[in-house]
């Protein structure tokens, strides 16, 4: 799941799988838990747009290198 097309470990990959899952972890932590200690709407933000823009790369770079190869 984590190697690229080379069979080298993605770094997008890990970051995304790894952003997704602390992402998912904080919105379920955070629903029951007071908003008093919850972080800040910008960090989760932060968060949420590393996730993606990590998911995102991987999905160009996969769909790049096939129209390259034809």
């Amino acid at each position: 799941m984590f190697n690229g097309p080379e069979g080298i470990i993605s770094h997008k990959r890990v970051l995304g799988s790894v952003g997704f899952i602390l992402v998912c972890g904080t919105m379920v932590a955070n629903s029951f838990s007071n908003t008093e200690i919850a972080p800040s709407p910008e960090l989760v933000a932060a968060a949420e747009y590393l996730t993606m823009s990590a998911l995102f790369g991987t999905v160009i770079e996969k769909f790049a290198s096939k129209k390259q190869g034809e």
